[in-house]
């Protein structure tokens, strides 16, 4: 099928490299599902880490070759050739520090001399204009996992729990919500904690459980376990106020949740039409807010939506689009059919 295509249509790239990260959801999601939706396309894709694009030195150089990376591969942007540098949020000095924020945005606008930045939301785009002055050439949505898009086998299933997926990273204050997670536990005794995924919180947030039998932390998982637990969840939490867009969001969405979220952040762009009913915003300081967000979530019937927008295939199709390769360029036809 490759072959053929390649015979048929030459302006398709040969091989797309696309850099990942390492941890549960986030950048590591994206990047396996994009790898999905180009293999989908019959495109060969890699995903390799960051820390080790620069040893595919002869594959950043081929202008046959799409390169899709990440912010911590940013920096190898200027020596690449038919490369799209993906923003998967802002950079941010009060976490990542002054010399690491102010080098990616170094490398993005050296970037741009032979790249096109795409951001993953409307949201990252306006702060990355506004901010610091870079120009965006497009918006392309995360991905979903098409594990995510099968059709569930347990709609019967219980749901008893208030669920997390995620890094343990301060980034995603996941320690602001806690108190308000173990109160809606205390109000309802029937419901359970699900904590997923690892990082630098954990040891703080399970002081902080204590030896409360219904606060689970999962750990690392496979994405066929998150899912599992995700289809045993009432209400998915997050207390990151800037996210990019939120590939948590969308699994969570996926398989009937509710979602609980700050009241800003390119989440809001997945689904507006969904917020009071599945999705629940809060804003504010204190647990209060968050507690009442939980509150209406857990009293929300359950709703199923389509997600098919959000699919590999289709995120596949649009960095295709916005491929940079003047000779490669492809139409709007092409890609979409």
């Amino acid at each position: 099928m490759k072959r053929e295509q390649e015979e048929t249509n030459p302006r398709f790239p040969s091989k797309v490299l696309i850099t990942g990260g390492h941890q549960t959801g986030g950048v590591a999601s994206f990047a396996e599902a994009l790898r999905e939706g180009f293999v989908d396309l019959g495109i060969a894709a890699e995903v390799v880490p960051s820390s080790y694009i620069l040893s595919h030195w002869h594959d950043l150089r081929d202008p046959d070759v799409l390169k899709v990376l990440s912010t911590t591969a940013v920096f190898a942007a200027p020596f690449s050739k038919r490369t799209i540098c993906v923003a998967h949020g802002c950079p941010r000095p009060g976490m990542q520090g002054w010399i690491r924020a102010l080098g990616i945005v170094a490398s993005y606008k050296l970037a741009k001399w032979n790249a096109r930045l795409v951001a993953v939301s409307h949201y990252s785009a306006l702060h990355l204009r506004t901010i610091y002055n870079l120009r965006v050439d497009a918006v392309i949505h995360n991905p979903l996992d098409d594990l995510f898009l099968e059709a569930g086998g347990d709609e019967g299933a219980r749901r008893d729990c208030i669920t997390f997926a995620g890094r343990l990273h301060p980034s995603k204050r996941l320690d602001q919500v806690f108190p308000a997670i173990r109160a809606l536990l205390h109000e309802n005794p029937p419901l359970r904690a699900a904590i997923v995924g690892d990082g630098e919180l954990r040891p703080t947030l399970e002081a902080a459980a204590g030896r409360d039998p219904r606060i689970e932390f999962a750990g690392e998982i496979s994405r066929s376990e998150v899912r599992k637990w995700l289809r045993r969840t009432r209400v998915f939490v997050s207390g990151c106020e800037v996210e990019a867009l939120g590939i948590a969001y969308l699994e969570a969405l996926s398989q009937g949740c509710a979602v609980v979220m700050p009241a800003s952040g390119g989440g809001l762009e997945i689904a507006p039409e969904l917020i009071g009913s599945a999705i629940h915003l809060y804003s504010g300081a204190g647990s209060e807010p968050v507690v009442r967000a939980l509150r209406r979530a857990l009293a929300a019937l359950p709703t199923r939506i389509s997600l098919s927008a959000y699919s590999a295939r289709a995120a596949a199709k649009a960095y295709l689009a916005a491929d940079p390769s003047p000779r490669k360029q492809l139409t709007f036809s092409e890609v979409t059919r």
